[in-house]
C-alpha cells in the first residue's frame, strides 16, 4: 500500500499556514430601518388609511364641539346666575322683562320671557290689570314649551360626541383587524414569519387602535361632563318655572 504523497502534504500544510493568521469573517450586521410614525400612516393600505382619516376627522370635529359647548354652557350658567339675582331683586315683572334682553344666553331668562309674554297676552285679552279669571294653564304650557326648546338648544351637538365615543373604537378595531390580515398575507406571500415581515402590518394595526381610542376617550369624557352641566340647568329651569307660576297665581289668578 502506497504512503501519502509528500507533495500533497506540503500543499495542505502551506494552505493552513497561510490562512491561520487571517481573522474570521465578521457576522453580517442586520440592517435597521428607521420608519417614522408619519411614514407608517402614509404608506399603509387604502382601507387602513381611510379609517385613520375618518378617525382624525372625528377627533378634530369633537374637539371643536368640546370647546364650543364648554364656552356656551359656561356663559349660560353665568348669565342664569346673574338673571336669578336680578329677578329676585326686581319689584315688578314688566321691569324685569325689559332687563331680560341683557341675558340672551341664559335659558332661565328665555323661559321667563315666554311666560311673561303669555301672561301679558292674557291680561290684554281680559282687560283687567289686577286679576285674571283663568288661563294659568296657558302660562304653564308656555313655560314648559320654552323649557323644552332651551333643552334642545343646550343638548345640541352633544349627540355627536356620544356617537364618536361609541363608534370610534370600533372603527379603530376595524383598522386593527385589517392590519393583521395584511400581516398574514405578507407572511403567506414571502413564506416567512420573521419580525421584518409582520412588523409593518402590526404597526398599522396598532396605529388604528390608538387613533380610535384617542378620538373616543375625550368625546366620552366631554359628553358626560356636558350632560351633568345641562342637568343642572334643567333643574334650575324647573325650579324657576315653579317659582314663577307661584308668583303669577298669587298676584294675578285669585
Amino acid at each position: 500500500m502506497a504512503g501519502p504523497n509528500p507533495e500533497v502534504i506540503h500543499v495542505v500544510l502551506t494552505t493552513l499556514q497561510a490562512t491561520a493568521g487571517q481573522p474570521a469573517p465578521a457576522p453580517a450586521t442586520p440592517v435597521v430601518t428607521d420608519i417614522s410614525l408619519w411614514e407608517t400612516m402614509t404608506h399603509s393600505g387604502p382601507i387602513s388609511f381611510a379609517a385613520l382619516l375618518l378617525l382624525i376627522a372625528f377627533s378634530v370635529t369633537s374637539w371643536a364641539i368640546i370647546v364650543h359647548k364648554y364656552l356656551s354652557l359656561r356663559r349660560a350658567a353665568r348669565e342664569s346666575e346673574r338673571f336669578l339675582a336680578a329677578f329676585w331683586e326686581a319689584k315688578r315683572l314688566d321691569q324685569m322683562y325689559q332687563q331680560s334682553d341683557q341675558y340672551a344666553k341664559s335659558p332661565l331668562a328665555q323661559v321667563f320671557r315666554s311666560g311673561y309674554i303669555e301672561l301679558a297676552r292674557l291680561k290684554k285679552r281680559s282687560g283687567d290689570d289686577e286679576t285674571l279669571g283663568g288661563g294659568i294653564e296657558n302660562v304653564e304650557r308656555a313655560l314648559r314649551r320654552s323649557q323644552s326648546a332651551e333643552m334642545t338648544s343646550l343638548e345640541s351637538l352633544t349627540s355627536f360626541l356620544a356617537t364618536v365615543g361609541s363608534t370610534a373604537p370600533f372603527i379603530g378595531l376595524f383598522g386593527t383587524v385589517w392590519g393583521i390580515m395584511k400581516a398574514f398575507q405578507d407572511i403567506g406571500r414571502m413564506g416567512s414569519a420573521n419580525l421584518a415581515t409582520v412588523a409593518p402590518g402590526i404597526s398599522e394595526a396598532l396605529i388604528a387602535t390608538a387613533a380610535g381610542l384617542a378620538a373616543a376617550i375625550p368625546a366620552v369624557i366631554a359628553f358626560n361632563y356636558f350632560l351633568a352641566r345641562i342637568r343642572v340647568l334643567e333643574a334650575e329651569m324647573d325650579n324657576f318655572s315653579s317659582d314663577f307660576l307661584n308668583i303669577v297665581k298669587r298676584h294675578f289668578f285669585k
